[in-house]
């Protein structure tokens, strides 16, 4: 015996192979269940930082589309307030010239009207005057039964016209120095007592209207319609008629040829 073997070694016993291997695979096993479970946290911690990552680019997106959607719905709107209007616009306007044209017929048949009654009115002095032509040739001819020698109250009147033969024509004029066609007339028939209107229209129809086939001295003659007549003068016999015509011949005696008369009217 060794005279060391009764002293107990300090060395640890040497482990068992088998030993050691069960040690290593329970070590295998809880540092591939780490490695599991590190795997499994970092997925799952990883996972939000995805969505977190995601989720502004998503509303980002989201928000740009109904931004485009909401410019595309105003867009429409405008145009369709647009076109509203522009169909608006075209019916008001179609409305307008509809009543333009309605009017504008309207006017065009009242001037044909009024220009059918011209000309008919036009045809009938035409024919007045074509008729008194005809009369007055015939007054000179010789085959009238017009009276020619003026007595009373006529003679005065004749006479009293002739005295103003040579005298002014002026508008508005009453004498004594000057007259117009209705001023001599008047003045005239105010010699003998008769008052007469003072412009030739009323006086065409201030006494009996008489053909001028049969005229007297003394009537008064005229000139366009009754009511209406534009000239008046006095017949005097012969004839003839003293009136003052015009600015550049004024009172002056002429045969009734000269100009003929429409009609006339007998006062006395």
């Amino acid at each position: 015996m060794s005279h060391t073997a009764h002293i107990r070694s300090h060395r640890k016993p040497r482990r068992s192979a088998s030993s050691l291997a069960m040690r290593a695979g329970v070590a295998g096993g809880v540092l591939s269940t780490l490695a599991v479970a590190g795997a499994s946290g970092s997925a799952n911690a990883a996972e939000p930082v995805t969505q977190t990552l995601e989720l502004p680019t998503l509303t980002a997106d989201l928000a740009a589309q109904a931004a485009q959607s909401a410019d595309a719905t105003q867009q429409a709107a405008a145009n369709y307030q647009l076109q509203a209007e522009r169909d608006a616009a075209a019916a008001k306007a179609a409305k307008q010239a509809k009543a333009d044209l309605a009017e504008a017929k309207q006017k065009a048949a009242e001037a044909k009207k009024k220009a059918e009654e011209a000309a008919r009115k036009a045809a009938a002095e035409r024919a007045s005057r074509n008729a008194a032509r005809t009369t007055l040739a015939a007054t000179d001819s010789g085959s009238s039964t017009s009276t020619s020698t003026a007595t009373g109250s006529a003679a005065a009147i004749v006479a009293f016209v002739k005295a103003q033969i040579g005298k002014a024509y002026v508008s508005g004029a009453t004498g004594p120095s000057a007259y117009d066609c209705s001023g001599l007339v008047q003045t005239a028939f105010k010699q003998v007592g008769v008052s007469l209107p003072r412009v030739s229209q009323d006086q065409s129809t201030a006494g009996t209207q008489v053909s001028l086939s049969n005229l007297q001295p003394g009537d008064i003659l005229y000139w366009g319609s009754a009511g209406s007549a534009y000239h008046v003068a006095v017949y005097v016999g012969d004839g003839m008629f003293v009136g003052a015509q015009n600015p550049s011949s004024g009172v002056g005696e002429h045969p009734l040829s000269y100009d003929p008369p429409t009609g006339a009217v007998r006062v006395l």
